[in-house]
């Protein structure tokens, strides 16, 4: 069964970091693009960074460009998304998706991240 399953997020104040993980299983990790995603309450879901199969191409939201960092250990089937200097309109729940053009795209239940004084 294909499943990621995220993990790491919780309650953190402003200016504060936190790291989420995302682990795959029952499919080949690099072969697929691993990207992180957030929504938060009655937003539309955005992409927050994605990372090539190959780790070489990164793309972030331009909102948190200079403050996430996306990179994945295709050895340990995990991706992380480091975030620094949090702020709290960047709560939300996180998600995890594995896409690949030809084989299918997976998501994750999500996490919640929430970012409050």
């Amino acid at each position: 069964q294909e499943q990621v399953v995220e993990s790491g997020g919780g309650l953190v104040q402003p200016g504060g970091n936190l790291t989420l993980s995302c682990v795959g299983s029952g499919f080949t990790f690099s072969r697929f693009v691993m990207g992180w995603y957030r929504q938060g309450l009655g937003k539309e879901r955005e992409q927050v960074a994605i990372i090539g199969s190959g780790a070489g191409r990164t793309d972030y939201l331009e909102s948190v460009k200079g403050r996430f960092t996306i990179t994945r250990d295709n050895s340990k089937n995990t991706t992380y998304l480091q975030m620094n200097n949090l702020q709290p309109e960047d709560t939300a729940v996180y998600l995890c998706n594995a896409a690949n053009n030809y084989i299918g795209s997976y998501w994750g239940k999500g996490i919640l991240v929430n970012v409050s004084s």
